[in-house]
């Protein structure tokens, strides 16, 4: 009798998991014009991937013919340290196409340039010019040094589109994570510090970023979770204490203004390591400025979400909808 009641209780909490494993793409199925759902903890998101539930991307996809490559162009140099892109162009293009710049993530400590391949081909081949940056990563220097290098990298973008056939007037800028924190840094007008500001009477660029992708980036470094994360003091080699206004300047939000350009957001729900509270609250600030924006709160998954290929699936299409209405 007791050995009855163990394998009944054994197969109802079987067959609940099994349900709870399945039930995000079933849901998902029924329901293909929303967000995906994902599974709240790492650990099922680990099994569901385990089990074949789940299908990581290729992170290493091969460059077809139709797409001509231009790998390791240097775009400045730093105490003999050569920083470097590369570039993705289709084969058959008639006239100037826009511009996609990828900024890997990593903690401002790790990531390559190679990491964003499976967005920067799949856009290839839609016709867009793409490219992937490399900047200085902290065991290099730390901020605001890959913050200099994004924007001088921008810099160098608008003065080669004729070279590479692109539109310098139709740029975007993607990042993830920690590559968001920085692309968005970029768009919305970090200078360096020094630097005479950018104004009608001394103009740095005539060109302007035309929109910008956040995925699950960092955007208020002045935030309590912020300020006492190890990762952030790291990367800007100080605590809140030390320097208060290091905090903020090295904040996306705090150069938010009603002439920035459009942005989307996407985010998951049940992110540990960048909260979507930080994403929240930029898309609180750019609706009160009335900058056009989308944000796609993708829920029950975690950071890096877009390693899943049904996660990156859905990020490729809206951002694809979202470059369409802004780009062209």
């Amino acid at each position: 009798m007791i050995l009855k009641r163990i394998l009944w209780g054994l197969f109802w909490v079987s067959a609940i998991f099994v349900l709870l494993m399945i039930t995000p793409r079933v849901w998902s199925a029924l329901n293909s014009d929303k967000p995906p759902v994902g599974y709240h903890f790492l650990a099922p998101t680990y099994l569901a991937i385990g089990v074949g539930l789940e299908e990581l991307i290729n992170k290493r996809p091969a460059v077809p013919e139709t797409i001509e490559e231009f790998k390791n162009v240097e775009y400045k140099s730093v105490n003999g340290k050569s920083l470097q892109l590369n570039i993705y162009k289709p084969k058959n293009l008639t006239k100037r196409a826009p511009l996609l710049v990828f900024i890997h993530g990593g903690g401002w400590s790790g990531g390559e340039r190679a990491d964003y391949l499976v967005y920067v081909i799949a856009f290839a081949k839609k016709g867009y010019v793409t490219a992937t940056v490399s900047y200085r990563l902290t065991n290099v220097a730390p901020y605001p040094a890959c913050a200099e290098d994004i924007t001088d990298a921008v810099q160098w973008l608008f003065k080669n589109g004729e070279k590479y056939s692109y539109d310098p007037d139709r740029i975007a800028l993607i990042g993830g994570s920690a590559g968001a924190h920085l692309a968005l840094l970029a768009a919305y007008g970090w200078k360096k510090p020094g630097e005479i500001p950018d104004t009608l009477a001394n103009p740095v660029s005539k060109h302007r970023i035309k929109a910008v992708v956040d995925i699950y980036g960092p955007t208020d470094l002045t935030t309590q979770f912020s300020r006492t994360n190890s990762t952030v003091t790291g990367f800007l080699h100080a605590t809140y204490n030390q320097a208060p206004e290091l905090f903020l300047e090295a904040s996306p939000i705090h150069y938010l203004n009603k002439n920035n350009p459009p942005t989307m957001i996407l985010h998951g729900t049940s992110d540990q390591t960048v909260p979507i509270s930080q994403s929240d609250l930029l898309k609180a600030r750019l609706d009160s400025l009335g900058v056009p924006n989308l944000y796609y709160r993708v829920p029950l998954w975690p950071h890096t979400m877009d390693i899943i290929k049904r996660v990156n699936t859905f990020s490729e299409a809206k951002m694809t909808g979202f470059f369409e209405k802004y780009l062209n």
